[in-house]
């Protein structure tokens, strides 16, 4: 087995550091999917690291990268040089800096994955690693919830929603689900072990059940789009339907006792004994599954059908197949009702926000009521504003704050693809489109692969769902900004490319006898040798990677060490003022774009009633974005506090034209105009409250 092992790797030598890329993206998953700066910030110098260190142990050519994946490549560093590049017309310009830096993180991820040829048993040892890691950190998950107790059980399940360990709930449950994919397409792969692959159709079990305790409805509805994409796009889909029948069945034995966990709170929250209920059936439905699909694929492996008897059995299964599939669609009528009412009622409830959802029965069927309607009216209006290159990157919350309509100040559309629209406009969008169409034009290929390489077909395949199901879900979520979930999405997109068919190797040009041999330089003639020239052009292709590398090394070190110092400032103000404010000075000087330092020195300050100080952090806040609605409040506020009315007036009429719908903003601009004095530190208390009741 070892030295199996050991000739895989050394077949394929750059699977290395992808491994400890997808470590890597195992620790993310851990704890808040990779969101924080502070997370991706330092893994991103990781992924570059190990970049350098595959181009360095395994030269490559670019005559060995097919050509999709050349123009992939293209597509995506322009479209990141695009978004480095909005940070000029952004109107806050760190957020934009944050964002073209976790897009430069995707680029480099789908570099690292995409670039280097992969075998069959290479990929699946990647992909299969990430899979069964994810189903033990998910069994962690099962089991460290339930054994919990008091606030720590209601704060991971806040409202029945298991939002442990991401911190928000929908992105947990993608978290599982693109993992879900994966481990079913390669537990029907026969070219897979079969002890693994009912590991694999065990562990999507339990995959699916944690992430149904989070009760996201993107998922649900993400859940028949992928059905179809996988039985419509993928081939294989006898084995993929042999393989998917037990599994849904142990997701439907176990599910009835998932759902009573949020259905049936108890003064609400959580009742542990439901609970425990629910982590019992989840463990014996993977169990069972697991047994059963292992016994299945031992038995396959180990006896030979003929092929007259494998058409029969293919025969057999697709016509149960095409039998499950029209009782799914009776039932699905007979259940939903007159579909063209069906889709009325539920446009009425996403055009009506969370009111007009039902407020019995589970939250998975409770209506399409949210607040995503008027997110995706004002990114629609910015994009129909910024048509041609959008308002920069992450560059969403304050158009947000002065042209929406719900109480939420979302930082993000909510959309993958309204993302790129009003953030980088057409031009993003098409760089975005056809590097995305290239990569996934590469990745097909390798669904056609056949002997002696059967396996690369079944991982590619396994590897496509997985990034597909990012981006359907993604369609109406903000999962760009979690790099626990777009790392491993291009990750696997990267890895579909690498085992598609390579370009043709260009032959190397041989001297006939008849053909002249290279000539030396001429002095005074101005003509080099070709082997000069390439040396040149060599040593010029270096030099300005190694340049390409040390700016991207400092952008994503720099807001990362700046984020650090903001949080040490942040823990320890309350006993070191001054320690604090020099801190927060060193993390403006790291991160010259963003205005969190300022913001937060002027906040301590306000604590400590030195409003002159304040006043003073607030305008250089706002020198760097000048729109934040908050800054300008602060400033409001202290000019009321020391009698300049006028001032006072000034700048809290401006504050309710950046965010008119804050009821915070609006009381203290009627007081400033009854001719009344804003007192800071109630305003503070009251800002501090609301953000309490928020999170």
């Amino acid at each position: 087995m070892a030295n199996g092992l050991t000739a895989t790797l050394r077949r394929a030598p750059a699977t290395v550091p992808a491994f400890v890329a997808v470590a890597l993206f195992v620790v993310w998953a851990t704890q808040q999917a990779g969101y924080p700066v502070t997370h991706w910030g330092p893994g991103g110098l990781i992924v570059l690291a190990l970049l350098g260190l595959t181009l360095a142990i395994v030269p490559l050519r670019m005559g060995q990268i097919s050509l999709p994946v050349r123009v992939a490549l293209a597509c995506l560093a322009a479209y990141t040089a695009l978004s480095f590049l909005s940070i000029l017309w952004a109107g806050v310009p760190g957020d934009a800096w944050e964002g073209a830096n976790r897009t430069l993180l995707y680029l480099l991820v789908f570099a690292l994955f995409a670039c280097w040829r992969q075998r069959g048993a290479s990929a699946a040892m990647l992909l299969g690693g990430w899979a069964l890691a994810m189903i033990v950190l998910a069994a962690f998950t099962a089991l460290h919830v339930d054994a919990a107790t008091g606030a720590s059980l209601q704060g991971m399940l806040p409202g029945g929603r298991l939002s442990y360990p991401s911190g928000y709930a929908n992105a947990n449950a993608a978290q599982w689900l693109m993992a879900f994919w994966p481990a079913l397409l390669l537990a029907r792969s026969r070219k897979v072990p079969w002890g693994v692959r009912g590991l694999l159709a065990g562990g999507a079990v339990l995959l699916a059940e944690v992430a149904l305790l989070s009760q996201s409805r993107g998922s649900l509805y993400a859940t028949p789009v992928m059905l179809v994409l996988v039985f419509a796009l993928l081939p294989g889909r006898v084995r993929t339907y042999a393989t998917l029948v037990p599994v849904a069945l142990g997701i439907a034995a176990a599910a009835p006792a998932v759902l009573r966990v949020a259905d049936h709170l108890k003064n609400g929250g959580v009742a542990p004994a439901n609970l425990h209920s629910a982590t019992r059936a989840t463990f014996a439905a993977a169990v069972v599954v697991g047994l059963v699909v292992a016994l299945g694929a031992a038995i396959e492996s180990r006896r030979a059908f003929s092929e007259t008897s494998a058409a029969k059995m293919r025969a057999a299964i697709g016509a149960i197949a095409i039998a499950t599939l029209i009782a799914l669609l009776a039932g699905g009528l007979i259940a939903a009702g007159n579909p063209v009412t069906r889709i009325r009622h539920g446009w009425d409830t996403f055009k009506s926000g969370y009111v007009a959802n039902s407020t019995s029965g589970s939250r998975l069927i409770s209506g399409l009521g949210s607040n995503r309607y008027d997110f995706y009216r004002v990114a629609l209006d910015e994009f129909a504003a910024h048509p041609l290159l959008g308002i920069g990157a992450d560059n969403f919350q304050q158009q947000y704050l002065v042209h929406g309509r719900s109480s939420e100040t979302p930082h993000y559309p909510h959309s993958v693809e309204l993302r790129t629209l009003v953030q980088t406009g057409l031009v993003g969008a098409l760089l975005a489109v056809v590097g995305l169409g290239a990569a996934l034009l590469a990745g097909a290929r390798a669904l056609r692969s056949r002997q002696p390489d059967a396996l690369a077909g079944d991982v590619a395949a396994a590897a496509l769902a997985g990034f597909a199901y990012w981006v359907v879900h993604g369609s109406f979520d903000w999962f760009w900004e979690f790099a626990g979930l777009g790392a491993p999405a291009f990750a696997m997109l990267g890895l579909a490319c690498a085992l598609g068919a390579p370009s043709r190797a260009i032959p190397e040009r041989s001297h006939s006898a008849g053909a002249p041999a290279p000539q030396a330089a001429i002095p005074g003639s101005g003509r080099w040798p070709a082997g000069r020239w390439f040396l040149d052009r060599r040593r010029l292709a270096l030099g300005a990677g190694a340049v390409l590398a040390l700016a991207s090394a400092l952008s994503l070190a720099a807001p990362w060490f700046s984020q650090l110092q903001v949080q040490n400032a942040a823990r320890i103000w309350t006993y070191a003022p001054q320690k604090a404010y020099a801190q927060l000075q060193d993390a403006a000087r790291l991160n010259p774009l963003s205005d969190e330092a300022y913001l937060v020195s002027g906040g301590i300050a306000l604590r400590f009633n030195e409003l002159a100080h304040a006043d003073h952090e607030f305008s250089l806040a706002l020198s760097r974005s000048p729109g934040d609605a908050y800054a300008v409040l602060e400033r409001g506020a202290i000019a009321s506090t020391r009698g300049e009315r006028k001032q006072a007036l000034a700048l809290l009429e401006r504050a309710a034209r950046l965010n008119p719908r804050d009821p915070l903003t609006r009381q203290a601009l009627l007081l400033v105009r009854a001719g009344q004095v804003v007192s800071v530190q109630e305003l503070n208390r009251s800002i501090l409250r609301t953000a309490q009741q928020l999170a």
